[in-house]
């Protein structure tokens, strides 16, 4: 008979899958669900990174393995994209590892980088994967609490000392999910500074640092001095190019944890198909415009839906990167009594505050990764099935 380990039974079911058995049930009983919960985006792969990728799967020399840290091209990219957009050195050899998609390389680090009782910082309310990952790999979670008032940095002066002495890596993630908050250099030195005086690694989730609006440019923490020694980044290709399903993302920075991951994957994958790291090379090297334009997209929809809220009473704040607006529920309401409303009324999903963590409750998020006549519809809907507006 089988039994299953105790850390799969100490994780609560994925959120996001639990989302979408609840959207296929009403669907099935014929409701048109709108679906603002989840980050996916809505366009199209540009033309030019397709175009490539069917030209190289043309090689019968693609279908083979490819190298376990990722093919030199793509790795060439990567270092070369670091050059231009952040002027940081990178070697492509030693200082860039391929990923099937920055999640894989997330949850695979913890197992590099942590033993049974090790301390991970975490951002509260942040990505789920970064706890999971941590109780998969026996660590202990400890929360960060990002904070309105405190523009949603952890506080690093509150972590207790016998915590920071047990710390061993600290998570990041700006622009952030689901806080949507976004960070300069200024704050990338200050835990950078933090990480050395404390002997902690820290990893940068940067899954969004190209999708940013009104002419602001999200910094790379390799940036701050000093990143080198603590510090690795993790990139997705997934949102700024709309290549979420073709699983391609990369780390960077310090070369020790680099070869403590690479350890990792050698022996859990073979690293991602070779057409579709060198479909990801150049949707790094070529012209930038598409990313450009699908910011301005975006934003669009982001001024739309921010006038909407506010028009209803409800309070979120103006995000400069990422693609999510996070807000906070109506007076009167839980996380989860409003989200289970806006469902129920106006057959909509939108995502509890709380399914990022304990200081997510009052909150909630809307994702603007969908057409955008269907979130208009979206709104519309939550206008005149809720009786929200002051």
């Amino acid at each position: 008979m089988y039994t299953k380990s105790q850390r799969v039974a100490n994780i609560p079911p994925y959120l996001f899958s639990e989302i979408n058995r609840k959207k296929q049930a009403l669907i099935e009983q014929g409701v048109d669900v709108i679906d603002l919960g989840i980050g996916c985006p809505d366009l199209p792969t540009p033309p030019h990174i397709v175009n490539r990728l069917i030209e190289e799967m043309k090689d019968p020399n693609n279908h083979k393995y490819s190298g376990y840290s990722g093919c030199l091209e793509f790795r060439k990219a990567v270092a070369q994209f670091y050059k231009e957009r952040f002027n940081v050195e990178l070697d492509p050899e030693t200082e860039v590892l391929t990923l099937i998609g920055s999640k894989e390389g997330i949850a695979n680090f913890i197992t590099a980088s942590v033993d049974p009782g090790d301390v991970v910082l975490l951002p509260d309310p942040g990505y789920p994967t970064y706890q999971t990952a941590t109780i998969l790999a026996d660590g202990t979670p400890y929360s960060m609490p990002l904070l309105r008032e405190n523009q949603y940095f952890p506080d690093f002066a509150n972590i207790p000392d016998p915590i920071k002495e047990k710390a061993k890596v600290m998570f990041l993630n700006y622009p952030g999910n689901p806080t949507a908050a976004s960070a300069d250099q200024s704050f990338f030195q200050k835990a950078v500074d933090f990480a050395r005086q404390n002997q902690l690694t820290i990893a940068h989730d940067a899954a969004y640092q190209m999708v940013t609006y009104d002419g602001y440019k999200a910094p790379s923490i390799l940036q701050a001095d000093g990143a080198n020694y603590v510090a690795i980044e993790f990139g997705s290709l997934s949102k700024t190019y709309a290549m979420t399903g073709w699983r391609i993302g990369y780390a960077v920075g310090n070369k020790e944890a680099l070869k403590a991951l690479s350890v990792v994957k050698s022996n859990v994958d073979t690293s991602q198909f070779l057409p579709i790291q060198k479909a990801a090379a150049t949707a790094l090297s070529a012209d930038q415009a598409c990313v450009s334009e699908y910011n301005e997209i975006y934003k669009q929809r982001r001024d739309g839906v921010l006038k909407a809220l506010h028009e209803l009473g409800i309070q979120a704040d103006c995000p400069k990167g990422g693609f999510f607006i996070w807000a906070s529920v109506p007076k009167g309401y839980s996380s989860s009594k409003f989200v289970s409303t806006v469902l129920e009324k106006a057959g909509v999903i939108v995502t509890p505050g709380t399914a990022f963590g304990d200081h997510g409750e009052g909150y909630f998020r809307l994702s603007l990764s969908v057409p955008t006549e269907r979130l208009q519809e979206a709104i519309d809907r939550i206008k005149s099935n809720l009786a929200l507006s002051v």
